[in-house]
């Protein structure tokens, strides 16, 4: 369904087409969500597939396309982080996200990275199996640091362990990442006193601490079962917000949880939005899913208006799996369907204050700038590099509802001698703005209050630069505070500078005002290091050969062994670079030349 633009607006299935859109054009329709779609179609198309199973794929597919306001939609499509068993003759194990190309065994998916990392530090101190990279492993030449603190046998050295040691070390850790504690610990009991019997009694202190660690890790483990594969659904709605907790049991266990917050229309029923929500979540085709074989619903009043028998058998249909869904569920699920229901609600809970605390904020803001109406569109700009090399700029934007993240921008800053501040936040201000001039005054978004991370200085660029658009355009300045770190750089101590006469604006440091514009200036100043720390990785990483045309990998090579490292790349003159076999004349000025305009 379009409206009058010819944007979509709704996207629906029906195994009786005649009937679905007839419903929408009845004398008395009973809810305001489809009265307010009605007055808006303009016009409608209709795609016939073959069976109701590609219809839901079809219209999946449509809705992650268009993202219809009058749908349920899930912002969803990051993929998750895995634990991956390498296949090597000496195994590692690393984290893992994206496609599983990589040939070993994977465990998971885990709800997010921090989860990963913490499993891996886990692993870390119970099983001594190497977590570096293949390149580190195969350069070492003698035991690293881990070896020293027990965290690994040291396979990338002969002598050290093994391979029948270490693979059995490997298949320990695969049996506990699997649920199997109790196994892995009657396994360690076992060789603690083959080792122990035949005197050697080194390795059976090893088999006995590690014994210890797991059974510390099994008394702070609460939320284990007898369940090996299953996903609980938890769901909450209050005041517009609604809230799906997704709780991932695997392996006998509680793996993580995630909770979602759909962007759900008005009037919209809860079944509709648990329907909704399970169909975008499965079959999304941008994030590589394993469905477990059996899926818990909350258990809710009106959840009868999800069709659970007649939509199940559309999933399996459309999943080419069998999968069972259900709500009334006993003993030990029943648990786990009260955990996601509470987690469900915490999580409602946490959103709706953290909504309440940000609009408080933006009020009190409004009542110590002596504005009409608080401000709709917050925005700061703060700058980050090392020693003036790898300048980088960060825009934030918060709306009354937090941090708009998807309006961030970074800009990398070239082109100004190196540390100057001052002409980093012009660049800046200049790349952020100076587009919106050529569009249409209606369309333009601007901020009503600017934030600049800096003392009086970079606030005089800001007021500079709209005092010289204000005079030639039409684009009108927001109003400009620069925000001054305290002595010693602590929370509470920030100088407010106003624009204009330059004033400064006393806040206490409990004002809620205050915890605003720590908020945003805080959030500014870690994209903009992140950024920036990106960059100089990259960097780091890079050669400066690469960016010469005319150089590849065979070259830089060529070049690097012949002259003996990039230092005396760098210091040769152009015959030197001539001599270089593959080299010509031509191509060596261009070396010669690039490291002098440096």
């Amino acid at each position: 369904m379009y409206d009058e633009t010819g944007e979509v607006i709704y996207v629906g299935k029906a195994k009786d087409l005649k009937r679905r859109v007839s419903s929408y054009f009845r004398k008395n329709i009973d809810t305001p969500k489809t009265q307010a779609l009605v007055k808006q179609i303009a016009a409608m198309d209709v795609t016939v597939t073959n069976t109701e199973a590609e219809a839901l794929i079809l219209e999946n597919n449509f809705i992650k396309k268009y993202r219809p306001r009058y749908n349920v939609l899930l912002r969803d499509d990051k993929s998750y982080p895995y634990l991956l068993i390498s296949d090597h003759p000496h195994p590692r194990i690393a984290f893992h996200r994206g496609a599983r190309r990589e040939k070993g065994e994977y465990f998971g998916p885990f709800p997010n990275g921090v989860a990963v990392r913490e499993s891996l530090r886990l692993l870390q101190k119970l099983f001594p199996v190497r977590q570096c990279e293949d390149s580190y492993y195969r350069a070492r030449s003698r035991p690293c640091l881990q070896y020293q603190l027990k965290r690994c046998l040291a396979p990338c050295v002969e002598g050290f362990c093994t391979p029948a040691e270490y693979q059995e070390q490997v298949d320990l850790a695969k049996a506990f990442l699997r649920g199997k504690n109790q196994q892995v610990i009657d396994q360690l009991v076992e060789r603690m006193e083959q080792a122990s019997q035949a005197l050697d009694f080194e390795r059976a202190a090893r088999f006995r601490d590690q014994i210890i660690a797991m059974r510390k890790v099994q008394e702070r483990n609460a939320v284990t079962g007898n369940q090996q594969e299953l996903d609980v659904i938890g769901f909450a709605r209050q005041g517009g917000v609604a809230v799906v907790h997704m709780l991932f049991i695997r392996d006998g266990g509680v793996q993580g949880s995630r909770s979602y917050y759909p962007k759900v229309p008005h009037n919209t029923d809860d079944g509709e939005i648990l329907q909704a929500f399970i169909f975008q979540y499965y079959l999304n085709d941008q994030v590589e899913r394993r469905l477990p074989p059996e899926i818990i619903l909350p258990e809710l009043n009106d959840l009868s208006l999800f069709d659970a028998d007649h939509e199940l058998a559309v999933l399996e249909q459309a999943l080419a799996q069998k999968v069972r869904l259900t709500n009334q569920v006993r003993g030990e699920r029943k648990q786990y369907q009260i955990l996601a229901q509470k987690n469900a609600l915490n999580a409602l809970e946490g959103r709706m204050n953290q909504e309440n605390m940000m609009l408080m904020r933006f009020q009190h803001l409004a009542e110590v700038l002596d504005l009409d109406a608080p401000p709709q569109r917050l925005e700061c700009f703060d700058i980050s590099h090392t020693m003036g090399q790898e300048t980088v700029a960060s825009c934030v934007v918060f709306d009354q509802q937090g941090p708009k993240k998807s309006d961030y921008r970074r800009y990398n800053i070239k082109g100004i001698t190196p540390g100057d501040d001052y002409a980093a936040m012009a660049q800046a201000l200049q790349r952020r703005f100076e587009p919106l001039l050529a569009q249409d005054p209606t369309q333009v978004v601007m901020p009503d209050i600017l934030f600049i991370d800096g003392g009086k200085g970079q606030l005089a660029q800001a007021e500079t630069f709209f005092a010289q658009r204000e005079t030639t355009t039409s684009l009108k300045a927001p109003l400009l505070i620069g925000v001054a770190k305290g002595e010693s750089r602590k929370p509470g101590l920030e100088t407010l500078i106003l624009a204009g006469n330059h004033a400064t604006l006393p806040l206490s440091a409990d004002a809620p005002a205050l915890h605003l514009i720590q908020h945003i200036r805080d959030e500014s100043h870690r994209f903009a290091i992140t950024g920036h720390r990106q960059r100089r990785a990259k960097v780091r990483r890079t050669s400066r050969l690469e960016e010469i045309p005319g150089i590849g990998v065979k070259r830089r090579q060529k070049l690097l062994q012949n002259l003996g490292g990039l230092q005396e790349v760098k210091q040769a003159s152009i015959e030197q670079l001539t001599a270089v076999p593959g080299i010509s004349r031509e191509l060596a000025e261009k070396i010669y030349y690039a490291f002098r305009d440096e």
